[in-house]
């Protein structure tokens, strides 16, 4: 038998008879532990960083498909499914969730006025360009196959399709008057609000194009208007225009130093006299018949009426 002294040199302590570690002694007592805490949830990220990720992933996408996304739109003309008929039935039948049949045939036949005033010049300066191709809430667009030659004629383009459009708005206005129908008061309003918006000096806007002519530096002012209406009026259609229009004014505006970009911004005083002249020109008349054919209505209006407050729900919506 081991004596104790043997037992504690080789355990480093001496145990008594009924210490812990004989066998049949009792287990010592040990007091119950605290439970865990329990883990404190994620604090959710502010708004404004989930907001940076999103617009970051966005451009990241723009920036890799944006090659991409050119050719698909200069094939969709050639594609049956994407004709311009059906591209205008599938958004009638888009607007038609929010107002009713007539008002929606009524907006993308202005739409469509608007965007053959691109198709119109864009013929008329030698440059081969698609018909009208509808995007459901987001508009219209028209496919070339290359740029102007430079500044003016892209500054003639941009302005044909308001300049078409807002002559367009007068149909409306007549019917209304003569009607007295506030259907035909409220279709205008949105023809003259159409025109007006697509004059924001942004590209790729057509005042953004008619900017080409005046200075690039303008771009960058309206770019910064852009920012600040998006950040008051926050809605997905100024957010793509921002993410687009960023990519689109920070391109243009860093190479225009360049042999090719002086060239093609090379503008005659009496050029850009004109175009400075019809921009305005366009600014206030639409902005008048905005004034003359707003409607005081509420969005709830917008289906029970016939779509006849379409005014005061865009600008819910804006």
């Amino acid at each position: 038998m081991e004596s104790s002294s043997e037992y504690a040199g080789r355990t480093g302590g001496y145990l008594p008879p009924q210490a812990p570690g004989y066998a049949g002694a009792p287990e010592p007592y040990a007091p119950p532990e605290d439970p865990p805490a329990a883990a404190e949830p994620d604090q959710p990220k502010p708004w404004w960083r989930r907001g940076i990720g999103a617009l970051a992933a966005l451009a990241f996408l723009i920036f890799k498909f944006g090659a991409k996304f050119k050719a698909l739109a200069l094939l969709l003309p050639k594609v049956k499914l994407f004709s311009t008929s059906a591209s205008a039935l599938v958004s009638v039948a888009a607007y038609a969730l929010i107002f009713t049949w007539k008002f929606a045939i009524g907006f993308v036949v202005l739409l469509f006025i608007h965007e053959m005033g691109h198709v119109w010049q864009l013929r008329r300066e030698g440059i081969e360009a698609s018909a009208p191709m509808f995007v459901p809430f987001l508009g219209a667009f028209v496919a070339m196959k290359e740029m102007p030659k430079d500044a003016a004629a892209e500054a003639r383009v941009g302005l044909a399709g308001p300049v078409l459009g807002a002559i367009a708005c007068l149909v409306p206005v007549a019917l209304w008057q003569a009607t007295g129908e506030e259907f035909w008061q409220a279709l205008a309003y949105v023809g003259f609000l159409l025109n007006l918006f697509n004059l924001l000096p942004v590209l790729p806007l057509d005042g953004g194009r008619a900017m080409a002519a005046l200075s690039p530096w303008l771009w960058v002012v309206g770019f910064v208007m852009l920012i600040a209406a998006a950040f008051i009026f926050p809605g997905p259609i100024l957010l793509i225009i921002v993410i687009f229009g960023g990519i689109e004014t920070y391109r243009r505006f860093k190479a225009r130093k360049s042999p090719e970009s002086q060239r093609y911004n090379e503008v005659t005083p009496r050029t850009r006299l004109a175009v400075a002249a019809v921009y305005l020109g366009l600014v206030i008349a639409l902005g008048a018949g905005m004034a003359a054919t707003y409607l005081d209505r509420d969005l709830g209006d917008a289906r029970s009426n016939g779509g006849q407050s379409v005014a005061a729900a865009v600008s819910a919506s804006d």
